[in-house]
């Protein structure tokens, strides 16, 4: 087992965790070059953030460990359910109903294979 592991995460992306939870399922343990070509043509809005996390820690091991892309395999994606943006939605004889819109951070850690 490596330990060298590179990690890039991103933060309150306007999305549910259940969401993006289903796409990192698709991608954990695979190759990095893989892992592009199933998000690639994945019809989920959810992949879009997790292809830049995961172009992000592949970037992150090329400059900072010297590691090369084609070597790269995702060793750990998991999404947190971040804070939850509180709205108000109008509704009948002037009243106001309460809406909540979920945030969630995605991390994502590739390694080199081995």
């Amino acid at each position: 087992m490596s330990k060298i592991q590179a990690k890039a995460i991103k933060r309150n992306i306007p999305m549910s965790p259940f969401k993006v939870r289903r796409v990192l399922d698709q991608i954990r343990g695979r190759s990095y070059e893989e892992a592009l070509m199933i998000l690639a043509f994945m019809p989920y809005r959810a992949c879009q953030p997790v292809l830049k996390v995961l172009s992000s820690a592949a970037s992150n091991a090329k400059h900072n460990l010297g590691l090369k892309k084609a070597t790269l395999i995702v060793s750990e994606a998991q999404v947190d359910q971040g804070s939850k943006m509180k709205r108000f939605r109008p509704r009948a004889q002037g009243r106001g109903f309460p809406i909540q819109k979920p945030t969630c951070h995605i991390m994502i850690e590739v390694k080199q294979k081995n």
